[in-house]
């Protein structure tokens, strides 16, 4: 798999699976947070921060209830509102993903460019990898015109084995 070193990531070199320096990812997620905060005059709070940079520490999707464990380590916190309204928050402006699947959470890889996240979710250590997509919804579009509905928007996500957990399969 291709090194995390380039500073800009093509759309088949999906973030989450390689071993890289995660204080990268922590530092990224931050900037942009704070770009787009200043740039829409948004209230970056010290409890937002620290919901972004758990979810940047590591490509695994975290619980509500993981999450508000590490505010509380932290000196945040602990009712379940304050991971809630973080998180909300976060995923409303780009700045973190919901897996639906695993009703978590994971910062997004890519917050600095419009896309549609496509997810790729180990089955066995809940890793995610991200990566941009452009999905060919044809036949989906052409039912949902037939019906009359209008996406709005798409949820890719793909449950298999991380090249890690493959590897441990084939042992």
């Amino acid at each position: 798999m291709p090194s995390r070193s380039s500073e800009k990531s093509s759309d088949l070199d999906p973030i989450g699976f390689a071993s890289h320096d995660h204080r990268k990812c922590i530092a990224s997620a931050m900037a942009s947070a704070e770009a787009r905060a200043d740039e829409k005059g948004l209230r970056f709070t010290p409890v937002r921060r620290k919901v972004l940079e758990i979810l940047a520490q590591e490509h695994r999707a975290l619980g509500a209830y993981e999450i508000l464990d590490r505010l509380r380590e932290a000196g945040f916190g602990s009712q379940p509102p304050v991971a809630y309204r973080a998180l909300d928050f976060l995923v409303s402006n780009g700045l973190a993903h919901r897996i639906e699947r695993l009703n978590a959470f994971v910062a997004c890889a890519h917050p600095d460019d419009g896309h549609v996240p496509a997810f790729m979710i180990c089955r066995v250590c809940d890793t995610v990898a991200e990566a941009r997509a452009t999905p060919d919804r044809g036949a989906l579009d052409a039912v949902a015109e037939a019906a009359g509905f209008t996406i709005e928007r798409t949820v890719v996500e793909a449950e298999g084995l991380c090249p890690i957990c493959a590897d441990g399969d084939k042992a």
